[in-house]
């Protein structure tokens, strides 16, 4: 079964930057790791903004206020396997400059706990050489529009069956 969820994700940037954190699925440690933006899952009834606050909070340590959010930049559409379950989530991206920072992962739930495994500054040059898997994998796209400042409206980004 297939569990629909929607969430939140944010683009943190700083001095030319992205902050991305890199995971893995405890139930399949064979897999490999990835890098994602920080964010996840909203609960029920937590608007996209609250959402994104409390993730960036949870998973770094910086506090933003919703109004730090801005508009979303980006929405994408992806279908993935964790820990055993099927998930299809609907995801909406902010983007935020901030001054650099050290991020910090004592607000870690017991899920981040188990499969996150730390943080990582990425400039778009190293996002697009790396052999890293990070998701989506428009990032290094996304992050340059974000830092050139030319999203003037919401960008509808790919799922993994239009790469």
């Amino acid at each position: 079964m297939v569990e629909d969820r929607s969430a939140a994700r944010v683009v943190l940037v700083a001095d030319g930057l992205v902050l991305l954190q890199q995971g893995f699925d405890p139930a399949k440690q064979d897999a490999g790791t990835w890098w994602i933006t920080p964010g996840g899952g909203l609960n029920d009834g937590e608007s996209i903004e609250a959402g994104a606050v409390r993730e960036v909070a949870e998973e770094t340590g910086l506090r933003l206020s919703e109004t730090q959010l801005g508009p979303v930049v980006a929405t994408r559409v992806t279908f993935f396997e964790f820990e055993r379950r099927q998930f299809r989530q609907s995801e909406s991206f902010f983007a935020v400059h901030v001054e650099p920072f050290t991020p910090e992962h004592h607000g870690w739930d017991d899920v981040e706990q188990r499969a996150l495994l730390g943080h990582r500054w990425w400039s778009v040059d190293e996002l697009r050489t790396t052999g890293e898997t990070f998701y989506p994998r428009v990032l290094p796209d996304l992050v340059q529009a974000v830092l050139d400042g030319t999203i003037k409206e919401t960008i509808r980004l790919p799922t993994a069956e239009e790469y």
